[in-house]
């Protein structure tokens, strides 16, 4: 299916006036010139523009891996917090005698606000990532995975505590992987 769009005279036309249209396919494709993603502004004009316009794409995948470590940096240091306060709880005499309990925190009103601006910043921009895949174009579908690529190479180096102790027989090691499986679109 091709959608035919006109250039507003009040868009985007990088200063040149043209009559030209811009193509939109959703099957798969290897246009360059001429084609839109997502806004009618969004009109490559000349193979520079589509170079950036790639480049762009990908800064968006790496934006997405980077959003992502900040949310988990977030959350760890939320739950550091916590543990801090919860020693301090213990270190109270009359709460040392007790017995083991479990101590629950919640997010105060900012660290609750602060996680769901992170979360909508993920949702949003993997939402836009999707909705420029759906142009099935594939320069900009390996931009993607470039962006993808290098966004998990820079941001998410994989960390894994290994336990020591004699959880399961004598000289023994138990493995704990805190790695977070890859999720779609946030």
């Amino acid at each position: 299916m091709e959608h035919t769009l006109l250039p507003r005279h009040g868009g985007m036309d990088m200063g040149m006036a043209s009559n030209v249209s811009c193509t939109a396919e959703m099957i798969w494709n290897w246009n360059t010139i001429d084609s839109c993603f997502l806004a009618e502004s969004w009109h490559v004009t000349t193979k520079a523009m589509f170079a950036v316009s790639c480049i762009g794409v990908a800064l968006l995948g790496v934006s997405l891996e980077f959003l992502r470590r900040v949310s988990k940096d977030y959350e760890e240091s939320l739950q550091r917090q916590f543990q801090r306060h919860a020693i301090a709880q213990l270190d109270d005499p009359l709460v040392c005698g007790a017995p083991p309990s479990v101590m629950t925190f919640r997010a105060s009103p900012i660290q609750q606000v602060i996680r769901a601006i992170l979360h909508v910043a993920q949702f949003g921009t993997a939402y836009i990532t999707m909705l420029i895949a759906m142009y099935y174009n594939g320069y900009m579908i390996i931009s993607i995975f470039i962006g993808a690529f290098l966004g998990k190479l820079f941001f998410d180096w994989g960390q894994y505590r290994v336990v020591l102790g004699q959880t399961q027989g004598p000289k023994q090691a138990t493995v704990q992987v805190q790695e977070e499986a890859t999720k779609c679109c946030g």
